[in-house]
Formats: structure tokens, sequence, C-alpha cells
């Protein structure tokens, strides 16, 4: 079994930044893909950012150019930086990863609220 334990969310005004990591532990033999979702009240969730093994990445529009996802293999975990935070990134953000092996997890969430 794999947890994910995610770490960073908070309340920051506009423009203000967060760094959001998620932590992978448990019988992880392979993993493939990390990725970060969000889901904001009444909206489906969405991707926001992933990557792969040779960290390639891919991030939603509506975030590039604010957001950076990175991983640190050795140690399972992946990161969101957020930069330039708007109120409409407010939501729930989950960590997701799949192993080689195909079986995805999904973390808990973590609360990110952009207000002033």
């Amino acid at each position: 079994q794999v947890q994910l334990v995610e770490s960073g969310g908070g309340l920051v005004q506009p423009g203000g930044s967060l760094r959001l990591s998620c932590a992978a532990s448990g019988s992880i033999f392979s993993i493939d893909n990390m990725a970060w979702y969000r889901q904001a009240p009444g909206k489906q969730r969405e991707l926001v950012a992933s990557t792969g093994t040779t960290s390639d990445t891919h991030y939603a529009d509506s975030v590039k150019g604010r957001f950076t996802i990175s991983r640190d293999n050795a140690k399972n975990t992946v990161y969101l930086q957020m930069n330039s935070l708007k109120p409409e990134d407010t939501a729930v953000y989950y960590c997701n990863l799949w192993t080689n092996g195909g079986a995805a997890y999904w973390g808990r969430g973590t609360q990110v609220t952009v207000s002033s």
C-alpha cells in the first residue's frame, strides 16, 4: 500500500506564493507519473500539473508561467511552487501518483485559499 501526504496549503493574499509538497511512502517499487490536481467548490477535479520520470512537465493553461512542478525521486516527493496566486486558484489540491505497474494513488488533499 502507498500513502501520499500533502502539506503546504493555507491562506494567502492575491499575488502571494505557496509551495505544496507531497511525500509518498509505503510499498513503492517504481513511480511513473506524479501530478497535482485541484477541485474548487461546485467544480470538477482538474489537472494542474504533471511530471514524468524524465522530469518532463505539463501544465494547465490557467497556471502556465505561475506554477512549477518538480520531483525528488530519491525522496519520492513531488512539489508544486505556486506564484502570483489568484482568487480563482482557491481549491483543494490533491497529489496523484502512478506506478509503473499501473496503480494510481491519491492524497487526501490540502486546502489553498487565495483571498484578501
